[in-house]
């Protein structure tokens, strides 16, 4: 009986090829939309994972975490910088770190921050942190070599950002890989920062550090370029004459301590969030896509199905007069129904295999397209819970493949040599 199902397979096998690609392109859609959705949720979660508080501006929650942790170029307001000398002395906190925004080079962040968060976020496997204003360090993912200049241009250079040539920034060490956007961020003293955009000790310049331009926008216009030293020193302590600030990064000592600072800056100013609580939200809007997405899917895969089942059945009705040669030559009807039941599912559950092969493939393809752009690493694989989803896929698939059997079980063998 084996033989005889192969064998037929093989004369059918352009009919047979069409159905098993049918039904993988199907069958994909789906399984890259789950590996894909999941991938996003774990790599977004361990990548906000290491900030446990965010102090900015009031305003945006999900702005203030998407510029802050994920490094995405946006508009901030800035929030007076008094507010980093207070965290820093605050005996709840660890470490506080601030974060400039607005330069880049060759397509990386060029991140104005302190020792504190370089010394906390990561290994350095390679060189130093950086010591004086005119020093550098990047992340695992930046292809510079150490020693190298950086001159930074003002937003981006795609959108005509104007090179500073006030500085150029030597990189001094390279950070272990931490699977997050820094990894592809070159990380400098946020007082050169300060200094290269003019901001005085009240915190207020003609461009607003912190913020991304519209494309043609001039933030340099009637502004004057301060000169910076390279060599000067970095002063790490914080005071009220600190210009203003689009975001602190804060590691409080106890979950207590998170908690009770989350309150107290929550107003008069500033904004203070967990990165945790923000994307839970974001979560749900991704939720949302993500059942529209599987709709989609699943209508995918029942037009599938129904074409699969009206060309099986059209095809059945092709072979009525080879089913009723079986039977005159005494094949059992059950003969006949194993016969044309598995050849179908055989089809079927090539079809399913190859669907998630796909679809495995299709989400490794798009996450390392994403990781190369963000940096975030994405973990596609899959879970117990997949193995339920096969289950019922294949179960599925068994009772779809027993209509046209059924249908060939019921043909007289007389009738059928007739037609």
């Amino acid at each position: 009986m084996t033989r005889f199902i192969f064998s037929d397979l093989r004369r059918l096998w352009l009919g047979s090829l069409v159905v098993v690609l049918l039904i993988a392109f199907a069958t994909a859609l789906g399984v890259a939309v789950t590996l894909q959705e999941r991938a996003l949720r774990l790599g977004s979660a361990r990548a906000a994972d290491r900030f446990d508080l965010v102090v900015g501006a009031p305003g945006s929650e999900t702005q203030l975490l998407l510029s802050s942790v994920f490094l995405q170029p946006s508009p901030l307001p800035l929030m007076s910088g008094d507010v980093l000398g207070k965290l820093a002395s605050d005996p709840r906190v660890s470490w506080a770190a601030p974060v400039g925004f607005g330069d880049s080079f060759s397509g990386y962040p060029i991140v104005g921050t302190s020792m504190a968060l370089v010394n906390n976020l990561s290994a350095m496997p390679e060189g130093r942190v950086f010591s004086k204003a005119g020093e550098a360090v990047i992340g695992a993912a930046v292809t510079l070599p150490l020693g190298y200049e950086v001159k930074p241009t003002h937003g981006l250079a795609a959108l005509g950002g104007e090179t500073h040539t006030e500085l150029a920034y030597r990189i001094t060490g390279r950070m272990a890989p931490t699977g997050t956007s820094w990894d592809r961020a070159i990380l400098v003293p946020i007082q050169s920062v300060w200094s290269l955009h003019g901001m005085g000790g009240d915190g207020h310049s003609a461009e607003a550090e912190g913020t991304a331009e519209e494309p043609g926008h001039d933030a340099h216009a009637g502004h004057a370029h301060a000169s910076v030293d390279p060599d000067a020193p970095i002063d790490e302590h914080w005071t009220v004459q600190t210009p203003g600030l689009p975001a602190i990064l804060v590691k409080p000592k106890t979950i207590a301590d998170a908690y009770k600072l989350r309150q107290d800056f929550r107003g008069n100013g500033t904004l203070a969030v967990f990165p945790g609580e923000v994307l839970t939200n974001l979560y749900g809007t991704l939720g949302d896509a993500k059942r529209v997405l599987s709709a989609v899917a699943v209508g995918a895969q029942i037009l599938v199905a129904a074409a699969v089942l009206m060309v099986t059945v059209m095809h059945i009705g092709q072979r009525r007069r080879q089913i009723g040669a079986l039977r005159a030559l005494g094949a059992p009807q059950s003969a006949v129904l194993v016969i044309v039941w598995l050849e179908l599912f055989i089809l079927i559950a090539l079809g399913i295999i190859l669907g998630f092969a796909f679809g495995y493939g299709a989400a490794i393809l798009l996450s390392r397209l994403f990781s190369g752009e963000s940096g975030i690493a994405l973990p596609v694989g899959f879970i117990r819970s997949d193995l339920a989803s096969v289950a019922a896929i294949a179960l599925f698939s068994a009772v779809l493949a027993l209509a046209p059997a059924l249908l060939a079980y019921r043909q007289s063998p007389a009738a059928a040599l007739r037609a």
